[in-house]
């Protein structure tokens, strides 16, 4: 049993590779889009389970606008709107915090609870 080895079976490592490859392969497609692709299955009357989002916006000016229309009165313009409706703030950078903190407060005390801040990349 004195032989000598004078090369390396790759073989096993590269089935090992190929497995791990494979992997990560199909994880970082479930990590880049969020979800596990599935092809769901259609009804005629299915409830939309997806509301999409409402785009409160504050000007310096302290005007607030409900998806490019300006409103005079939140609350009654939010009424109307599922409680599960995620909404999105859009705040001028010049806006002191207070009057950002007011507007999420009054959106929070109408019972919406995914409220979120839209910003640009720096």
């Amino acid at each position: 049993m004195d032989e000598e080895i004078d090369s390396i079976n790759v073989i096993p490592l590269v089935d090992i590779m190929l497995v791990l490859l494979t992997i990560v392969l199909t994880t970082a497609t479930f990590i880049v889009t969020g979800h596990i692709p599935v092809d769901l299955a259609r009804a005629s009357h299915a409830a939309d389970s997806r509301h999409s989002p409402v785009v409160l916006t504050l000007t310096l000016h302290r005007l607030v606008y409900l998806n490019d229309q300006p409103v005079a009165d939140l609350a009654s313009a939010l009424a109307k709107l599922p409680r599960a409706t995620p909404v999105v703030v859009r705040a001028d950078g010049g806006l002191a915090l207070r009057d950002f903190i007011d507007l999420v407060d009054r959106v929070k005390a109408l019972g919406f609870t995914q409220v979120s801040l839209d910003v640009r990349r720096a």
